[in-house]
C-alpha cells in the first residue's frame, strides 16, 4: 500500500471486500435442513433432471435445425465435456456438503462476488430449465389431442406476433408449475419419492424406445440422399453441442442436495457418476433411434419420439411415448423447483440475497418463501415465453458455471490447510500473551519450545531460534501450494518466495484468460475477424503456449491430498480441458443469448451492490474481534522481529506492540506461516 499513496487504500480495501471467501464451519454436517437422501435417491434426483424434455424435444429441434443426424455426436461431446464438469461438482459436494452448488463452490475458492454471479446465474439456469420444461410437457399433451389446446387458446383467448415471445399464453404450463411447486413444499421426503415414481415409468418408456425403435431403424436415413450424417458440417455439431448441454444440466442438482444427503462423502459421487453415464447413454441411443425411424429433416420439433412413431404407422406407440415424456418432464421440473430455492436459501443464509428468502419451514424443513416466491415467477416465464429462446439461454448460465467450479477445483487443490483457533484453545494450549504483553528478561534469555515430538528444547542464542526456523520451513516443503522439490532448481529463484498457494491462483487466471483468448481466435479469427494466416497461427502459439506453460506452473506445485473423500484425477489437467471446452461452447452460441446474458448480470450487480456487500455475513465477521496473533519475521537485513497484534474478545481495549526480542509462540506462527 505504501508504493500507491494513501489514494489507493480504499481501493485496495474495496477489492479485498469483492474477493473474501466464505468461512466454513468447523462441523460440515450440521445444517438446519433434514439430511435423509441415499445415494439412490440422489441418482435417481440427477437422472431425473437431466432425462426429461432434452430427451423428447431438444432431440428433435437439435437434429432437424442445427446438427442433423450428427447430433449423436453432439450429445457425446456435450456429455464429455459435462463429465469432466460433473467431476468437479463431485470433489466439492463430497468435500464441501452444503446446499448452494456452484455458488457455494465458487465462495469459498474464488470470491464473494464471483460467487454471487454464479449464483444469480445458477438461479436464472434453474429457472429457465423449469419453464422450457414446462412448455415441452404441455405441447406434448397437446400433440397428443391434435393440438386441440393451442388452437383453443390462440382463437379465443390471446395470440401474440412478438419476437422471443410465444404466439400465445401457455396456460397448461403454467399450471403444472404451480402444481409441482406445491408439492415440493411438502418436504424432501415427499418431493423424492415423487421423482422415484415418475422416473421409474420414464425408464421403462426408455427401454421401450430403444427397443421397437432399433427394429424400425432404416440406414437409408442417414445416407446422402437424405443429406447425409452430417449436413451442417462441423460447425452445426459444435453448435449442437452448445445447446444439448441443456440435456446435461440436471447433475448439478446432486450437489446442490448436498446438505441433505446422509453419507454426502459417498453418496454425493457416486451419484453423480451413476446418473451421468445412465443419462449421456439415454441420449445418445435415443438419438440414434429417432434419426434412423424417419428422415431428420421431416422431424416435428415439438412432439419427435411420438410423431415419429405416429409416422411408421404405430399409433399406439405414440402415445406409450407421449406418457413417458410427461413423466420424465415431471421430474425435470420437480429436479429444477427442488434446487432453485435452496440456491436461493443460501445466497440469502450468506446475506447476498433478501433474508426474506433464508427462513426454513420448521415442520418440513425446506425454504419455503424461496419456493412459493421462484415456482411462481418460474411459471410467468412458461405462460409468455418460446420454448427455443428458453433454450438456449439456458446454456451460457451452465457453461458459466462449469467453468468457475473447474477452475475453483484447482484453487481448493492447491490452497493451504486454514488453521481454526479460538480464544478458549489459545488459554488452554498456549500461554496467554494478553496477561503479559511485555516481553520478560528470563524469556529473552531462555526459550522454551514444544516440538512436534512433544519433546521440550532449549533455545538460548539467536542463531539456533533462525535454525529452527529453517528446519520446520524444510518440513513444510511439501505442504499444498508449495513448489515441489524437483522443481526448486528450475522455478525456486522465480516462484519461491510467494505465499503457499498465490501463484497457482494467479496461473488459474492466466489458464481463464487464455482459454478464452485461445477460442476467440479459433472461433472468430478466420470468419468475423478476417485475419490473415500468419496472424491466425502466431495467436493460436502464443495463446495456446500461454495456456500449456500455465498448467506446468500449477503442476509444478504441491496438491492438496486427502484420502477420506473424492477427488478429480489428473488435476489441473481435467479441470482446465473442462475450462478450455466450456468458453469454447459459450463463444459458440448466439450475439442475442450474449446480450440477455449481460442484461442479467448488470441486474445481478445491481442487487449486490445495492444490497449483498452491506449484508454479507462475512463482511459482518470481519468487523468482529479476534484473538491475539503473533508473528515471528525474518527481515531481509537478518534481525529478527515479532509483531503481536492483540484484540480482545469481550470488547476490552486493543493492544498492538511490537517486539524486538523473539518469543517461542513467534517462531511456530513463523513456522507456519
Amino acid at each position: 500500500m505504501a508504493t500507491c499513496g494513501r489514494g489507493c487504500v480504499p481501493a485496495v480495501r474495496f477489492c479485498q471486500r469483492l474477493n473474501r471467501l466464505k468461512t466454513l464451519d468447523d462441523d460440515l454436517m450440521v445444517t438446519s435442513m433434514k439430511r435423509c437422501l441415499t445415494m439412490v435417491d440422489l441418482a435417481l434426483l440427477g437422472v431425473g433432471g437431466m432425462v426429461g424434455s432434452g430427451l423428447y424435444v431438444l432431440t428433435g429441434t437439435v437434429a432437424k435445425d442445427t446438427a442433423g443426424p450428427a447430433v449423436v455426436l453432439s450429445f457425446l461431446i456435450a456429455g464429455i465435456a459435462s463429465l469432466m464438469a460433473a467431476l468437479c461438482y463431485a470433489e466439492f459436494g463430497a468435500r464441501v456438503p452444503r446446499t448452494g452448488s456452484a455458488y457455494m463452490f465458487t465462495y469459498v475458492s474464488c470470491g464473494e462476488i464471483w460467487a454471487f454471479l454464479i449464483g444469480w446465474n445458477v438461479v436464472l439456469e434453474y429457472m429457465i430449465g423449469g419453464a422450457a420444461v414446462a412448455r415441452a410437457w404441455s405441447g406434448y399433451l397437446d400433440s397428443m389431442f391434435n393440438h386441440t389446446i393451442q388452437n383453443y387458446t390462440e382463437n379465443h383467448i390471446m395470440k401474440w406476433n412478438v419476437p422471443y415471445i410465444a404466439h400465445y399464453p401457455d396456460l397448461l404450463a403454467a399450471g403444472i408449475l404451480v402444481v409441482a411447486t406445491i408439492f415440493i413444499t411438502f418436504g424432501v421426503r415427499v418431493s423424492s419419492w415423487l421423482n422415484h415414481i415418475f422416473s421409474a415409468v420414464s425408464l421403462l418408456v426408455i427401454l421401450f424406445i430403444l427397443v421397437f425403435g432399433f427394429m424400425l431403424a432404416d440406414p437409408v436415413n442417414w445416407s446422402q440422399k437424405e443429406g447425409g450424417f452430417a449436413p451442417f458440417g462441423v460447425n452445426g455439431v459444435m453448435a449442437g453441442t452448445a445447446t444439448c448441454f441443456y440435456a446435461f444440466v440436471g447433475f448439478d442438482v446432486i450437489a446442490a442436495s448436498s446438505e441433505e444427503a446422509k453419507n454426502p462423502q459417498r453418496a454425493i459421487p457416486m451419484a453423480t457418476a451413476i446418473s451421468l453415464g445412465m443419462a449421456a447413454t439415454a441420449y445418445i441411443l435415443v438419438s440414434i433411434v429417432l434419426t434412423l425411424m424417419v428422415p431428420w429433416h421431416s422431424l416435428d420439433p415439438n412432439s419427435a419420439l411420438s410423431d415419429a412413431f405416429f409416422r411408421r404407422g404405430y399409433s399406439w406407440a405414440g402415445y406409450i411415448v407421449a406418457i413417458g415424456s410427461i413423466c420424465a418432464m415431471n421430474t425435470v421440473l420437480l429436479s429444477n423447483l427442488f434446487s432453485l430455492p435452496r440456491i436461493v436459501y443460501a445466497m440469502a443464509e450468506d446475506g447476498l440475497f433478501f433474508s426474506f428468502f433464508a427462513k426454513v419451514n420448521p415442520v418440513t424443513k425446506v425454504p419455503m418463501n424461496a419456493i412459493l416466491v421462484f415456482g411462481l415467477l418460474m411459471a410467468i416465464m412458461a405462460l409468455i415465453f418460446d420454448l427455443e429462446a428458453l433454450v438456449q439461454f439456458l446454456s451460457i448460465g451452465t457453461l458459466l458455471a462449469y467453468t468457475f467450479v473447474a477452475a475453483s477445483v484447482i484453487v481448493l487443490r492447491f490452497q493451504p490447510e486454514k488453521e481454526k483457533t479460538s480464544s478458549k484453545a489459545n488459554s488452554t494450549t498456549s500461554p496467554n500473551p494478553n496477561s503479559n504483553p511485555e516481553p520478560s528478561p528470563e524469556a529473552s534469555e531462555s526459550q522454551i519450545i514444544s516440538q512436534d515430538s512433544g519433546e521440550l528444547k532449549e533455545y538460548e542464542s539467536f542463531s539456533d531460534k533462525l535454525q529452527l526456523v529453517e528446519m520446520q520451513k524444510t518440513r513444510e516443503r511439501s505442504a499444498p501450494g508449495v513448489l515441489k522439490a524437483r522443481w526448486e532448481p528450475y522455478l525456486g529463484r522465480v516462484l519461491g518466495d510467494f505465499e503457499p498457494g498465490e501463484v497457482v491462483a494467479f496461473s488459474v487466471l492466466a489458464v481463464m484468460v487464455s482459454s478464452v483468448s485461445l477460442c476467440a481466435v479459433f472461433v472468430f479469427g478466420s470468419n468475423q475477424l478476417q485475419l490473415p494466416t500468419w496472424s491466425f497461427a502466431l495467436l493460436i502459439v502464443v495463446f495456446g503456449s500461454t495456456f500449456l506453460l500455465s498448467l506446468v506452473v500449477i503442476y509444478a506445485h504441491e496438491p492438496h491430498i486427502n484420502t477420506k473423500t473424492f477427488q478429480v484425477p489428473l488435476v489441473p489437467f481435467i479441470p482446465a480441458a473442462s475450462i478450455l471446452m466450456n468458453v469454447f461452447l459459450m463463444l459458440k452460441l448466439s450475439p442475442m443469448t450474449w446480450i440477455r446474458f449481460t442484461v442479467w448480470v448488470t441486474a445481478g450487480l445491481l442487487v449486490y451492490f445495492g444490497y449483498g456487500i452491506w449484508h454479507s455475513k462475512e463482511g459482518l465477521r470481519e468487523l468482529q474481534p479476534k484473538d491475539m496473533a503473533a508473528r515471528y519475521v525474518v527481515l531481509p537485513s537478518g534481525s529478527l522481529v515479532e509483531t503481536v497484534q492483540s484484540v480482545q474478545p469481550n470488547g476490552q481495549r486493543d493492544a498492538s506492540t511490537l517486539h524486538t526480542t523473539p518469543s517461542p509462540s513467534a517462531e511456530e506462527q513463523q513456522a507456519k506461516r
